[in-house]
């Protein structure tokens, strides 16, 4: 079974309630993941993103540009949910949200995996490890982060929050 990384935009009321019914947030974004899953909307009119298996290399990439905010792992967990596949979700308020969209806006894909190769990923232990042991480009890494960009700015235009979570 693999790890994907996932995001869910909500607005700041349903981030209140989120964080005092985790159950109730689980089957908000249940039901807009099936939603868009038929629809496939682009990354800035989602409400729901999935960053594949990249979500570890998107992690170690944004460490070494000493990103502001953790947009792969949240920075609170949400008080008292489950686990929603690996672990209880996290989020980030919508103040979070704009400052994560403002400084993705200033790190292109490029400039991102400058200088790291498949080799760095491995040594580190990013997973999946496998993929970078056999010497896989960062391509796929590059395109995920391509997609988070406009995701991130349109929630942060509409004064969204996120929850985040591997599932």
């Amino acid at each position: 079974m693999s790890m994907i990384g996932e995001y869910a935009r909500v607005t700041p009321a349903e981030l209140d309630r989120a964080l005092g019914d985790p159950e109730w947030a689980l089957k908000l974004v249940s039901g807009r993941m099936e939603a868009e899953a038929a629809q496939c909307p682009e990354p800035a009119l989602a409400r729901c993103l999935d960053i594949d298996k990249a979500w570890d290399a998107l992690g170690f990439l944004l460490r070494r540009t000493s990103f502001p905010v953790d947009i792969v792992h949240g920075e609170e967990a949400v008080p008292e949910a489950d686990d929603w596949g690996y672990g209880p979700p996290r989020y980030l308020t919508p103040e979070q949200v704009r400052g994560a969209a403002e400084a993705l806006a200033g790190i292109s894909a490029e400039s991102l995996t400058a200088g790291v190769g498949p080799a760095d990923l491995a040594a580190a232990e990013v997973y999946p490890v496998i993929v970078w042991e056999r010497g896989e480009p960062l391509d796929y890494v590059s395109a995920h982060y391509e997609l988070l960009r406009p995701f991130f700015r349109a929630a942060a235009d509409e004064g969204d929050g996120m929850l985040m979570w591997l599932g």
